[in-house]
């Protein structure tokens, strides 16, 4: 009996025979429909030559493998998921059917996003400098002016401009113009915050700024990274809100990216070309930070604050833990003597941001009291609420959020999603049963967070889940 003998055949690229014609046909009309192919050659997935002990002559014919199931790998350039190594190589010639391109399904368990890991880079190409829209400004913008244009700020009016489009989620675009005028991008953002008279890109911001040390910073800075080599990759831009805590190593940032305006902790100076990054604070920075008074002043000293106190300081402090939700603990003032409800404002405020022990004995410091002068961190919450998940909220685990299952941490978590503003895909509910709509939602959740591929399945994680009671 004539055993089959298995040879390796390349067509050539500029041979007119037949064998070769049809190869090279196969080979570019190989791929699967979903990365582009035509479904007529879905079912002629690899072109094979057999050849006999008989001896065939390859110019003679190609035979082709009939049934088969399996993707090829695609030619280099022909569509996504080539490999060059494979279509470098000849092609293995063969009787047997390949297997069935197998199917991994996703794995929650092993969700990169709840791990730690860092955040991708910022998707967020943006336009170049020009007037803001509607303001009827001509000629070149004014970063390509000789003197550039400085408007007078203070930090605070900094802030409370980024917090506006936090609030109103804006949108990310490169195109379009936000109602005040400036363009909904990093730089748009940035130039809408320092109120500089046109819209600006990372490549001109600079301009405005005087170059600082990152141990300067203060809130209303910002830190940028141009890349003057490629724009578009990589380049972006955050206002920095303060730091996190004594480390230094995070911060809370203020910037423009997919899909809409978020306020974030963020690691210094950011999640990829974080050594690229330069602090710039405003040139036309005012020595005041929007209020009147010792709020004008750095920390005056602890020596300021505790039992015997009395001064203007005293009141100050009061009045920002009011506005910060410890109100309740005022039967009377705030004055400028110092007492007990002073203490516990403080006290309150103070465990809201996470601190314990001696930094929570209810005597303002320097971290207190800038957060409070600056408007960041958390507020107090309200009488009988914690800092953070309460018990009921702590993450109950995985194998909750499954398709098929139906319970009250479903429920739950719909409607913090809805509270956060990620509950579009809810026709009704949400419900204690886990659907699809959920899935959406949280996935849009772990995206705005900056996770993509794996790290925004949709399931959520711990990080996920604190993230969103936070």
């Amino acid at each position: 009996m004539t055993v089959p003998a298995f040879e390796e055949y390349e067509p050539a690229i500029d041979c007119t025979c037949a064998g070769c014609a049809v190869q090279r046909r196969t080979a570019a009309g190989g791929l699967p429909t979903r990365y582009g192919g035509h479904p007529a050659a879905h079912g002629a997935r690899r072109a094979m030559v057999l050849v006999t002990a008989a001896g065939v002559v390859l110019g003679g014919g190609v035979a082709e493998a009939a049934g088969v199931t399996g993707d090829p790998a695609p030619v280099p350039g022909a569509g996504p998921g080539g490999d060059p190594a494979a279509a470098a190589g000849p092609a293995q010639v063969s009787t047997a059917a390949a297997p069935a391109e197998p199917v991994t399904p996703a794995d929650p368990a092993g969700t990169p996003g709840e791990t730690g890991t860092a955040e991708p880079g910022p998707d967020s190409p943006q336009g170049r400098p020009g007037p803001l829209l509607g303001s009827g400004a001509s000629g070149p913008p004014a970063s390509q002016a000789s003197t550039p244009t400085l408007r007078k700020t203070t930090r605070a009016d900094i802030i409370n401009r980024a917090k506006k489009w936090v609030g109103a989620q804006v949108p990310y675009s490169m195109s379009k113009y936000w109602s005040d005028g400036y363009r909904q991008d990093c730089s748009g953002y940035v130039s809408m915050a320092w109120n500089l008279p046109g819209n600006e890109w990372t490549g001109s911001l600079a301009a405005y700024g005087t170059r600082i040390s990152r141990e300067e910073l203060q809130p209303g800075d910002m830190l940028l990274f141009h890349n003057p080599a490629d724009p578009g990759k990589g380049s972006h831009v955050t206002i920095f809100g303060g730091w996190t805590d004594y480390t230094h190593t995070h911060y809370t940032a203020y910037e423009q990216t997919k899909p809409h305006t978020r306020k974030q902790t963020t690691p210094m100076a950011y999640w990829t070309n974080s050594g690229d990054y330069i602090a710039y604070r405003y040139k036309g920075l005012g020595t005041g930070t929007g209020g009147s008074g010792p709020t004008t002043k750095p920390f005056p000293g602890a020596a300021k604050f505790g039992p015997g106190a009395k001064n203007a300081y005293v009141t100050q402090l009061g009045k920002m833990l009011v506005e910060r939700g410890g109100k309740r603990f005022y039967k009377v003032g705030p004055g400028p003597a110092w007492g007990s409800a002073d203490r516990k404002a403080t006290q309150a405020f103070q465990k809201a941001q996470g601190w314990k022990g001696k930094e929570a004995d209810g005597i303002p410091g320097p971290d207190t009291w800038s957060l409070l002068v600056n408007g960041t961190g958390h507020d107090i919450p309200a009488a009988g609420g914690k800092n953070g998940p309460t018990a009921s909220q702590a993450f109950p685990g995985r194998g909750y959020f499954r398709p098929g299952q139906s319970n009250s941490h479903v429920d739950e978590l719909g409607k913090q999603l809805v509270k956060k503003g990620y509950g579009k895909y809810y026709l009704s509910g949400p419900g204690s049963r886990w659907t699809e709509a959920d899935r959406r939602n949280v996935e849009a959740f772990q995206k705005a967070q900056g996770w993509r591929g794996a790290e925004a399945d949709g399931y959520p994680g711990p990080e996920t889940w604190r993230r969103l009671f936070a």
